[in-house]
């Protein structure tokens, strides 16, 4: 199937990048970027991005005569509690290279069973992670996780939610007006990170970005403290950037 390439939203480039694979492991000898722009109708010049990614992440490898052919991370992601393991392993890996990329704490959320999850995170003396002072189960109203998975539920599903999760001032920037924030979701572009300026916790701000992976909601964040909050625009971006490799492993 033909693609037409739009880079800026991540979850297209996984799409592309899942094509790729594809095609990688329909040529068990190897096959070579020209071959795989074919068969994909992508061209040349995008695929060199996607697979130097993909390459990075392990997922390919090029051998000798240039060809490319399946790699460790996509041998690892079999089936089973080996699966589960291996791909625990590469989004730790992938979550750690993305802290020290981003310089924040990150964290990988998914919305299950009607709950907003923490299921991973990374951060280091130097990035801490926020302090969870109210249950984020409680908090989907005013952290960027909370909302940017909300974002992804339709009208009935958020409000379920706050139903259940009754919406509760944290700081004095916490919205705690229904209508507004629903009217903020609906105009949430989906490919523009979604910002906590000190809603949740006062001395933090945080960012997350969409993980769309089949029919899960998950979402992609970073936090800083409110001394570092001049970086928060350029280390959004970059998350949104880096959002790809995650989005890939989660749908593998």
């Amino acid at each position: 199937m033909a693609l037409k390439p739009e880079p800026t939203a991540p979850f297209h480039s996984v799409q592309y990048a899942l094509r790729v694979l594809e095609t990688v492991s329909r040529h068990g000898g190897g096959v070579t970027d020209v071959q795989i722009a074919r068969e994909t109708g992508l061209p040349v010049a995008h695929l060199t991005s996607l697979l130097l990614m993909l390459r990075r992440e392990g997922y390919v490898e090029q051998v000798a005569d240039g060809a490319y052919v399946i790699g460790d991370s996509l041998v690892l992601l079999g089936s089973g509690l080996t699966r589960r393991e291996a791909l625990e392993a590469k989004l730790q890996e992938t979550l750690t290279e993305l802290r020290d990329s981003v310089g924040a704490a990150v964290y990988i959320s998914r919305y299950i069973d009607g709950e907003v999850k923490i299921t991973q995170f990374a951060d280091g003396p130097r990035t801490p992670k926020v302090n969870e002072w109210v249950d984020f189960r409680s908090a989907a109203h005013a952290s960027a996780v909370g909302k940017c998975l909300l974002t992804q539920l339709d009208q009935n599903g958020r409000r379920d939610h706050l139903s259940r999760h009754k919406i509760a001032r944290l700081t004095s920037r916490t919205i705690t007006s229904e209508r507004i924030p629903f009217s903020k979701l609906d105009s949430q572009p989906a490919t523009v990170p979604v910002l906590d300026l000190q809603e949740y916790a006062v001395g933090t701000v945080c960012a997350a970005v969409p993980l769309t992976a089949g029919s899960a909601v998950g979402c992609l964040a970073l936090s800083l403290p409110i001394e570092h909050a001049h970086r928060l625009r350029a280390a959004a971006d970059t998350l949104n950037r880096r959002a790809a490799p995650v989005v890939l492993s989660l749908a593998l």
